[in-house]
C-alpha cells in the first residue's frame, strides 16, 4: 500500500467544513443510485427487462439503466467479433483456399474457412487453374481437414432460413442457394453467376412458384456432407463454363500426400470488406468463420471453438481491459447462441474501441447502428450523429427498441438545445 493511501480521505478546516465534505462523500453513491433509478424510471413503460447506456465520444457514460446487467446480446455481438478480427487479422487480411491435383486429374479443394467463397470467386479459381495448365478435372473432392469443430454454431437451428446456415472449411455462397420455381415446378438458379445444380433441384421440389433463398442444410441434414456436395457441384458447374473437360465423382475427401499444390487462391475481398458485409447483412456464417479465423491465426490449424474463444478473449482483454472483457461472454462470434452474454457497460467500451471503424456499420434511422434480434431479444448498438455511443439491450417480449432510441435522441436534443 502506498504512503498516499494511508492518508485521511479528507482534510478538515474547521468542524463545519469537515462535516460537509464527509457528508458529500457519503451521499455521492446515493445520488448515483438515485440518478440511475431516475433514468430507468423514465423508460419504465419501455424497458421491462433490459438496459441502455449513452456515453460521450470518449466512452464516459452520461446516462444509463441497468448498465451492469448481463443480457443476451444477439447480433450486436458481431461488433466485438469484428473488433477482435481487426486487431488479430488486420484490415488487409485475405482468406485462403488451396487447390491440389493428383495423378488421376482429380481436384482437391482444401479450405481455410473463407466465408466469401462465392460463385464469382470459384469462377476466378477455375480460370486461374486453366491458365496454369490444368487441362482436365475428373473427380472433385472437398478437403475440410482444417476444421475440427466439436459441433456446428452453438444456437444454430434447423430451419431453411439463411441465418441457420452451417459453417465449414469450404463453404460456398454462404451455404445458401437462390432458386426460382416456375408454374410447372421447374427449379432453376436465380443468379446468373451460379449454374443450376442438382442440389438446387432437390431443395426446390414441392415448393410453390416463386423465388427463394434457402439454407442448404436443414431438417436432418449432415452439415459436412451437404456442404461438401454443394461446393463440389458448384466447382463442377463452373468448370464446364470455364471450358475445362473431365468428369468423375464428387465428395468429401482429404487431399492425398502425393497430390500437388497447383494454386493458392486469396479472396478478392480484404477483411475490411468482409466485415462491412458481415455488419450490413448480419450474416451469421461470416461472423463465425471470422471468429474461427481469429483462433487459427493465434493458435494454428485445425480450427476449433476453444481456440477462437481463447484468441478473441485475449485480444479483448488487451483492448478493453480485464474488467470490461470479463463482462463479454462469447460462446461463438455471431450472437446466435443463447449462452452469449454482455453488459451495456462492456458494449460501450467496445464501441469506444471500434470508433475508428464505425463506417463499417450500416446507417439506419439517422445513426450508425447494428441491430440484434432473437426471439424475445431486441437490441441496438452504435453511434449517434454527434459522436455519442449508445446501447439498447431488451430481453423482453415487447420490442420497444425504436421507441427507446427515439427517446434517447430527443432527450439529447433537448439537452443540447434547451
Amino acid at each position: 500500500m502506498s504512503e498516499m493511501s494511508n492518508r485521511p480521505a479528507t482534510v478538515c478546516i474547521g468542524k463545519r467544513l469537515c462535516k460537509t465534505v464527509v457528508l458529500a462523500i457519503c451521499l455521492f453513491p446515493v445520488f448515483q443510485w438515485q440518478a440511475a433509478r431516475a433514468a430507468c424510471g423514465s423508460f419504465s413503460g419501455l424497458i421491462r427487462h433490459g438496459s441502455y447506456a449513452v456515453a460521450d465520444s470518449g466512452g464516459r457514460i452520461i446516462s444509463s439503466c441497468n448498465a451492469d446487467a448481463p443480457l443476451l446480446p444477439a447480433s450486436i455481438l458481431k461488433i466485438p467479433t469484428a473488433l477482435a478480427a481487426l486487431h488479430i487479422l488486420g484490415k488487409a487480411f485475405r482468406f485462403r483456399t488451396d487447390l491440389l491435383v493428383d495423378r488421376q486429374h482429380n481436384l482437391y479443394v482444401k479450405g481455410y474457412g473463407d466465408p466469401m467463397l462465392t460463385s464469382e470467386e470459384v469462377a476466378l479459381i477455375l480460370h486461374h487453374l486453366r491458365d496454369l495448365g490444368v487441362d482436365r478435372i475428373n473427380g472433385i473432392f472437398i478437403d475440410d481437414s482444417n476444421y475440427k469443430l466439436s459441433g456446428q454454431i452453438p444456437g444454430r437451428g434447423g430451419s431453411d432460413n439463411p441465418y441457420d446456415a452451417a459453417i465449414g472449411a469450404v463453404a460456398v455462397n454462404f451455404n445458401t442457394v437462390k432458386i426460382r420455381v416456375d408454374d410447372q415446378g421447374k427449379v432453376v438458379s436465380d443468379e446468373p453467376q451460379t449454374p443450376t445444380l442438382p442440389l438446387m433441384k432437390q431443395l426446390g421440389q414441392g415448393l410453390r412458384p416463386g423465388v427463394y433463398r434457402l439454407n442448404i442444410c436443414w431438417k436432418n441434414c449432415r452439415p459436412e456432407k451437404k456442404t461438401a456436395r454443394y461446393a463440389a457441384e458448384l466447382f463442377r458447374g463452373l468448370q464446364r463454363r470455364a471450358g475445362i473437360p473431365g468428369n468423375g465423382p464428387l465428395g468429401l475427401r482429404k487431399a492425398p500426400a502425393d497430390s500437388r499444390l497447383v494454386y493458392t487462391h486469396r479472396n478478392s475481398k480484404k477483411l475490411a470488406e468482409v466485415l462491412s458485409s458481415l455488419l450490413k447483412y448480419s450474416n451469421n456464417l461470416i461472423a463465425d468463420q471470422v471468429f474461427l479465423a481469429c483462433g487459427t491465426a493465434q493458435n494454428g490449424f485445425p480450427a476449433t471453438w476453444d481456440k477462437a474463444r481463447a484468441a478473441t478473449g485475449a485480444v479483448l482483454r488487451r483492448i478493453l481491459g480485464p474488467a470490461a472483457a470479463a463482462e463479454i461472454g462469447m460462446v461463438e462470434g455471431s450472437g446466435l447462441s443463447r449462452r452469449d452474454r454482455m453488459t451495456a457497460r462492456a458494449m460501450v467500451r467496445v464501441l469506444r474501441a471500434f470508433a475508428p471503424y464505425r463506417g463499417l456499420l450500416p446507417e439506419r434511422k439517422g445513426v450508425r447502428l447494428k441491430s440484434g434480434t432473437l426471439e424475445g431479444v431486441y437490441n441496438y448498438a452504435g453511434y449517434l450523429r454527434d459522436g455519442r455511443l449508445f446501447v439498447i439491450m431488451l430481453n423482453q417480449p415487447q420490442n420497444t427498441r425504436d421507441l427507446v432510441l427515439n427517446r434517447i435522441k430527443s432527450s439529447i436534443a433537448r439537452n443540447l438545445n434547451p
